[in-house]
């Protein structure tokens, strides 16, 4: 399982390009996609589809292969494996047969990425992901991550992410949030600050680009990464 970059293609790692460059067949998300990042680094490999909308058929395919005695690497489009992206459910069947090993081989994550940069969100935060676009299930997703007291991590499209951001608003008025967009590219943003802060710089732009990762950090968490726990009087 084959970390690969969010954007960069300077932080695919020594033995992320070994490994790829080992294996008898790579099995990616978007063919089209991992070919790029293969040719970047001079690699010539067979490619086979393994993404969300095949995942189980493929596993079976690419179990088979691993039962020839053939080497099997998998990658996403961006990041790593099973992190919002296909690929648990292929370690999962892999797991359950019983006859190979799952060798993760770690590298960018988007989250990891935007958390390092984020500043004290507390000791521990809950990654979400991407909420559901119906706006019920959404909102109702919302105050629980808000009840469980803890920063969350949350991914959102430009087309989304002032609608997503005007819901965390209305469950969490009180939230900080880092929004991160475009990370590890040229045109890399951070935006932190308070949630009407945030909105209201996203508003000024005439045009929002890039898929969006943000931390939000319920207002009960405070300045120094610790959740206000003293007692009401």
């Amino acid at each position: 399982m084959v970390a690969t970059p969010i954007g960069n293609l300077e932080d695919m790692t020594y033995r992320a390009v070994r490994i790829l460059s080992s294996v008898d067949v790579i099995a990616c998300e978007d063919t089209r996609h991992t070919m790029q990042l293969l040719s970047h680094y001079g690699i010539h490999k067979r490619l086979i589809a393994c993404h969300a909308h095949n995942e189980a058929e493929s596993a079976e395919g690419i179990l088979s292969l691993l039962d020839s005695g053939q080497s099997v690497a998998y990658c996403s489009d961006a990041g790593t494996p099973g992190i919002s992206d296909p690929g648990a459910r292929l370690a999962e069947r892999v797991r359950q047969s019983g006859r190979h090993r799952i060798v993760p081989i770690p590298g960018a994550s988007a989250v990891v990425t935007l958390v390092s940069a984020a500043g004290n969100i507390g000791k521990s935060f809950t990654f979400e992901g991407f909420l559901s676009p119906k706006k019920g299930r959404r909102t109702r997703r919302l105050e629980a991550l808000r009840d469980a007291g803890n920063a969350f991590v949350i991914y959102e499209s430009p087309f989304r992410v002032l609608k997503t951001l005007e819901d965390v608003r209305a469950v969490c008025p009180g939230s900080r949030v880092v929004a991160g967009r475009e990370l590890t590219k040229a045109y890399e943003e951070i935006i932190a600050g308070s949630i009407d802060e945030v909105i209201a710089s996203l508003k000024q732009k005439d045009r929002i680009k890039g898929e969006f990762a943000m931390v939000v950090v319920p207002e009960d968490i405070d300045d120094n990464g610790e959740e206000d726990t003293q007692p009401e009087a």
